[in-house]
């Protein structure tokens, strides 16, 4: 870490889902939009920035409704940015989620040509999250959306997903999720882990140094790029069913299915960490925000993965203190992802053919160096954490031939056959411009 003292952030400037967590309970909307004419979709940004709250004024659980809004590389052209500006922007963003599926491990089934329409196409342009406090709020900012939108001839909705998180906050395998946010300095708001140092905004947000004392590359004019951070937006259908078949098929008794799926994830349902509670689910520690991430791998004896096995899904994604954590501050993420779909009842071992799954969301200043990192270095390969020929349990692409293994004394226990659980449906690399930058975005005579 640098010692550079923390710069103020413009919080009037940023878009309030880049630092603030949302309600813990809401009802949401993705919607995607193709700009068809240049000067209508500056109209459409000029409609939409009046819903757009602030980090220094963020939405208030009981507003009717709030949205955030992201343009993907192709959303900028058609917006009419001039091609010296657009240059400016990584080559990652320029060509796109689908261009770069093999190199992220979107392969088979998760390949380009089987996503969903029009997810990964040049027609998405624009994405805009709309979240609010229950459906009836939703639904009614929705319907005064699709009639602003039919003023607006030259911008076509294109696609819908609603999305959802509930009020104990699992997600459609039964976990806990939504719980570890980075504090990042300058904020004001604190972060889920006491035991964490306040990250550089440079990480997360384009016109501050990051980790190293750098400033991001940014695009330029400096009111477009400054404040805005860079979105991933994928799709991930979830094979509960499956998952609950396989964890079964190799547990010895149902107290050993529970452990199993808490050692692929790296926490127990209700959130406890394996860390902090390693051989029983503790309802009250993963309920309590205070101490549910309040915890290290390292510092708390679990150098060796004997609690939380070092190829969990948490410990990949986020290995804190591990033995690579030298780097591993370069490559944090802020995680904003959500439910869609039906939940398959509990116990239920069937596939009863509902689409379900996560909407995930990352914000990061570098795509490259933050989630197509994470993505082919840490949920693809193992060499990181001493598992080479081993990929994430529970998000990477296995194929039947994978494994996992759980350290523990006298001898390891290792999980062979493993099927991929999570497919991705499609996505896209976005842009969330600051509210300045929305604004020159929409006024712009080009």
């Amino acid at each position: 870490m640098t010692t550079q003292p923390a710069v103020p952030l413009e919080l009037d400037d940023i878009q309030a889902p880049v630092l603030h967590p949302r309600p813990t309970r809401y009802a949401g909307a993705v919607i995607l939009a193709r700009i068809d004419d240049r000067r209508d979709g500056r109209e459409l940004l000029r409609r939409l920035i009046d819903f757009v709250p602030s980090a220094s004024d963020p939405p208030h659980p009981d507003r009717s409704a709030w949205a955030s809004v992201a343009l993907s590389f192709q959303g900028l052209k058609a917006l009419g940015v001039p091609d010296d500006t657009l240059a400016g922007f990584p080559q990652e963003f320029q060509q796109g989620m689908a261009a770069r599926a093999a190199e992220l491990g979107d392969t088979g089934e998760s390949a380009p040509e089987h996503w969903e329409s029009p997810l990964g196409s040049p027609d998405v342009h624009v994405v805009i999250y709309a979240l609010a406090p229950d459906a009836e709020s939703l639904e009614a900012t929705l319907a005064g959306a699709r009639d602003a939108l039919r003023e607006i001839p030259g911008v076509a909705p294109i696609w819908l997903q609603d999305t959802y998180m509930l009020p104990n906050e699992r997600t459609s395998f039964g976990f806990k999720d939504g719980i570890s946010h980075p504090a990042i300095e300058g904020s004001g708001i604190p972060g889920t882990n006491p035991r964490e140092e306040p990250f550089k905004a440079g990480e997360f947000i384009l016109g501050y140094p990051n980790e190293n004392g750098e400033l991001p590359p940014m695009p330029q004019p400096e009111v477009l790029g400054r404040n805005g951070t860079y979105v991933v937006f994928r799709k991930l259908q979830t094979r509960v069913a499956a998952y609950r078949q396989y964890i079964r098929s190799r547990a010895e008794t149902p107290a050993d299915e529970e452990l199993l799926a808490a050692k692929f994830v790296g926490r127990w349902p209700s959130g406890a960490p394996l860390v902090l509670a390693p051989e029983r689910d503790e309802s009250e520690l993963g309920a309590d925000p205070g101490r549910n991430n309040a915890f290290l791998f390292a510092a708390d004896g679990d150098a060796r993965g004997l609690k939380c096995p070092l190829g969990a899904h948490a410990r990949r994604t986020n290995p804190r203190d591990s033995a690579i954590s030298g780097i591993a501050r370069n490559h944090r993420m802020i995680r904003r992802s959500s439910s869609y779909g039906p939940m398959l009842p509990k116990d239920v071992l069937e596939d009863d053919g509902a689409d379900r799954g996560i909407l995930f969301f990352c914000l990061q200043a570098r795509l490259a160096q933050q989630f197509e990192f994470v993505k082919t270095q840490w949920i693809n390969d193992g060499t990181f954490f001493g598992t080479p020929a081993e990929m994430d349990p529970f998000a990477g692409p296995n194929d039947g031939t994978g494994r996992f293994t759980i350290p523990q004394q006298p001898i390891r226990r290792r999980l062979t056959e493993l099927p991929q659980f999570v497919v991705n449906r499609g996505g896209e690399y976005c842009f969330m411009p600051g509210l300045r930058a929305l604004r020159w975005l929409a006024a712009l005579d080009t």
